[in-house]
């Protein structure tokens, strides 16, 4: 009897390999898909553990991501078998994100630290693709809907529809509908919430923004797709039918709105080896709809301060200018290029500082560039090195302008044995330094810079583990 059970276990172990060796677990009715990184770091810097990106502040991971801390991403995605004869694919999907606020390791942190462990759940959502054996597909749920992104800054570029609604996709066009709603008051988006006392009794009640998007494809050749995308943002009118006071009045609005527009063009280079391409997008967004920042592109995550005379973001916009590119030079060689240039002004009238209508004072106008490329050389199936060089320049208001240069070396094992910039897990030791100007220098522009003090030169080490698996 032992014997048959330990034949048993080793059978399904060797099952299991064989799953994971086609990158996912899966069976007829549930897989899983992951991302993840973890590792540990050191610095010059007094000999400490820093943990601390060099880049600029207010832009995430533009100007490259070595630096990011542990984070976890697990998707189990549940398979639904429609009646026989018919085609269509049926799937329930769950993400569930792990991260620490404090900046800990996972193996020193959990839910219940200080600043510890922090659980997300950015996909609950389910979709029926293929309906009927048609080009038709439809969602509905929290979903993580985006397009095209540069992994080597972690920017989801031009169509970051991620949300809480539903969508259509018929052939090459699309149509989604999110709902966002929030009672933070930290957050310099018009509030989507107010004081609704219409039953005599004051109770706080959600405004949500309506979303209204629309995407097509234009194929012009086997070579060249353009996408076109139109968005339409609305905020629905609080509650005015009761008598303002200083409480009512930070939490009673008007209705606002926002429009976008854009354009992408994506070039398959045929002359290249295969998977080459470049991305070349531009979006400009009005009103409530002109865009994030800190390294986010979602067109509702409104930049700027209202005009309080008006209480709206009418004269906001935002521009955004991506260009991203894969280049497989050669079977042993690929040069991932790109450049990001957003300039965005609120609706004050100011280009300085300004209040929000919480009373919180913010920046009313941003220019960010960011130029970087990471060239990927494959010394054998198991060794890669990745060298990656990235510019990057702020302008907050009227402030002097903050830039950094920043280089990495990275010598990677990839365990896989895959000669591609696409093979994971990684297994990688990092060396970054990096050189701010004078202004970011005194100013503390870094999250590095803001833990060591005033420094022209940063420095970061680590040894670091990047992965995933998606079914």
């Amino acid at each position: 009897m032992k014997k048959i059970i330990i034949v048993l276990i080793l059978c399904s172990f060797s099952k299991i390999q064989g799953q994971i060796a086609y990158d996912h677990i899966s069976n007829k009715k549930v897989s899983v898909g992951s991302y993840g990184r973890v590792g540990v770091d050191w610095s010059f810097d007094n000999g400490r553990t820093i943990g601390r990106r060099l880049n600029l502040n207010n832009m995430g991971s533009i100007g490259g991501r070595m630096e990011e801390q542990d984070y976890l991403e697990i998707a189990p995605s549940f398979h639904f078998t429609p009646k026989e004869g018919d085609e269509t694919k049926i799937n329930a999907q769950v993400r569930f994100s792990l991260f620490s606020n404090s900046l800990t390791t996972f193996a020193n942190s959990s839910t219940s630290s200080l600043g510890g462990l922090t659980l997300a759940i950015p996909e609950m959502f389910v979709q029926a693709r293929n309906i009927a054996g048609k080009d038709l597909n439809i969602w509905i749920g929290a979903r993580l809907y985006r397009g095209p992104d540069a992994h080597l800054i972690d920017h989801f570029y031009f169509n970051d529809h991620s949300g809480q609604g539903f969508g259509i996709e018929y052939k090459k066009t699309r149509y989604t509908q999110l709902f966002v709603s929030s009672t933070d008051t930290t957050a310099t988006v018009p509030p989507y919430f107010y004081l609704n006392i219409k039953t005599g009794t004051p109770s706080t009640a959600l405004r949500q923004r309506m979303v209204y998007i629309l995407e097509h494809d234009i194929d012009i050749d086997d070579s060249n797709r353009i996408t076109l995308l139109g968005e339409y943002h609305n905020m629905p009118d609080g509650d005015f039918d009761v008598e303002i006071d200083s409480i009512e009045q930070r939490v009673n609005f008007p209705s606002d709105k926002g429009f976008v527009i854009g354009a992408r063009w994506h070039k398959s280079l045929k002359k290249m080896k295969k998977g080459s391409f470049n991305d070349l997008t531009i979006r400009y967004g009005s009103g409530i709809a002109n865009g994030g920042d800190g390294g986010l592109s979602r067109t509702w995550l409104t930049y700027g301060a209202p005009n309080l005379e008006s209480l709206s973001f009418k004269k906001a916009y935002s521009l955004a200018i991506v260009n991203h590119a894969v280049l497989n030079l050669s079977s042993k060689n690929t040069l991932n290029p790109y450049l990001v240039l957003t300039s965005s002004k609120g609706a004050a009238n100011t280009n300085h500082i300004a209040e929000t209508y919480f009373g919180r004072e913010v920046f009313n106008r941003k220019l960010d560039i960011t130029i970087g490329a990471r060239d990927e050389i494959y010394f054998s199936d198991f060794f890669h090195l990745a060298t990656e060089l990235h510019y990057s320049q702020r302008k907050d208001g009227t402030n002097p302008t903050a830039n950094v240069t920043k280089l990495s070396i990275v010598p990677i094992y990839v365990p896989t044995g895959k000669n591609n910039v696409w093979a994971r897990p990684h297994l990688r030791f990092v060396c970054s330094i990096a050189r701010y100007n004078d202004y970011a220098k005194e100013s503390l522009y870094s999250p590095y810079l803001e833990f060591t003090g005033p420094k022209t030169w940063g420095t970061y080490f680590g040894v670091k583990a990047e992965w995933w698996i998606w079914n």
